[in-house]
């Protein structure tokens, strides 16, 4: 049986959790921006007219239209260790201060913003922690990845569409189109890659093709620019076999999701830039349960996804800064994603023997 006969076996309700995680974490973001550029310029489709950013927030509409689901949200995401704040004080005797930043890896404007506790301890800081540094020189990134096709591409001579319907194949075609990208020139890569091209809004994709840093990529070229010492937590490569572990009947799933979450994809990128704005952190993954159906069990991926892509790489990017932040004067700037819960870079710092404020 082939993995389209596997797929057409499973019940058809859409378990969008895998989505959100794929948001939520916007790991696959961060290397999709890398590669996108390129991609879009060598595109047929790359006469797309500029988007406009025009999403409206879930939660509101979740308090008109269910109350109690959207107090059961609040209440969820109450309940996140350290959920509350993207920007925090690190501390511990004998040491000058460092800080850790969540970031959102967008381009939008208000998000390339830094909090102004934030903008104090940059002037402050000597050493800058990014998720990859790589990201400095996409060109090159971009080179690098492509040279490890395994990680990337579909080998065995397939396309997307031998594991797509013919409804599916429709909707993947006019998602990327919109984004300026052509189905043929991504049909031969891994369903995670393209996942990460359709989960980024129109707008997003006019953006970069632009010239737009998201803000990781700002982060990484500020501290350039200013002579401070900047360092890399892991490789590209090593982000790329993640992903990459995990199952290929996941990624499927989770490709289809996004399709069918279609225009609304403005709507979760925009309630997700509004809560990192807000400091509710927290309130990410609650919200994005939202989008499925009350009732609906979660797939056993969601669990796999979150202990590969934000669990494991929290142990891993804790242990790479370890030696910068007992140093002090370290500014740190991951995926907000990795600050909250009881396996968040913020538990785990503290857990090192560090004391950890919100500043916000």
């Amino acid at each position: 049986m082939n993995l389209f006969e596997m797929r057409g076996g499973l019940a058809r309700s859409r378990n969008l959790g895998d989505v959100a995680l794929y948001l939520a974490a916007a790991f696959p973001l961060l290397l999709a921006l890398v590669l996108l550029l390129t991609l879009v310029l060598l595109s047929p489709a790359h006469a797309a007219d500029a988007q406009k950013c025009d999403g409206s927030n879930i939660l509101g509409s979740l308090q008109a239209s269910d109350p109690a689901r959207y107090e059961a949200v609040l209440d969820e995401g109450a309940g996140i260790v350290n959920g509350k704040g993207i920007f925090w004080k690190i501390e511990k005797p004998g040491l000058e201060p460092s800080w850790l930043m969540g970031t959102m890896h967008l381009t939008d404007p208000r998000v390339l913003s830094m909090p102004d506790a934030a903008r104090r301890a940059w002037t402050a800081s000597d050493t800058v922690i990014v998720e990859s540094d790589e990201i400095l020189d996409e060109k090159k990134a971009a080179a690098a990845l492509l040279a490890k096709p395994e990680l990337t591409m579909l080998l065995d001579g397939s396309t997307i569409t031998k594991f797509l319907s013919p409804q599916e194949t429709e909707q993947l075609e006019a998602g990327l189109k919109s984004r300026g990208i052509s189905l043929t020139l991504v049909s031969r890569m891994q369903p995670w890659m393209i996942s990460s091209f359709v989960s980024l809004p129109p707008c997003e994709i006019t953006r970069k093709t632009q010239g737009a840093a998201f803000l990781d990529k700002k982060i990484a070229e500020d501290a350039v620019a200013e002579g401070k010492h900047l360092v890399g937590l892991e490789t590209m490569a090593e982000q790329l076999a993640a992903m990459a572990a995990l199952p290929m009947e996941f990624h499927l799933k989770a490709l289809i999701d996004t399709l069918e979450l279609g225009d609304r994809m403005n709507d979760v990128v925009e309630t997700m830039i509004q809560l990192y704005l807000a400091g509710d952190i927290g309130l990410t993954m609650p919200m994005l349960k939202t989008l499925t159906p009350p009732g609906e069990d979660a797939d056993q991926g969601y669990a796999a996804f979150e202990q590969r892509i934000i669990i494991d790489r929290n142990k891993v990017m804790l242990g790479r800064s370890a030696p910068y932040f007992a140093k002090g004067k370290t500014f740190m700037a991951v995926g907000a994603l990795h600050l909250p819960g009881e396996d968040g870079l913020v538990a785990l710092l503290r857990k090192a023997g560090y004391t950890v404020t919100a500043e916000n």
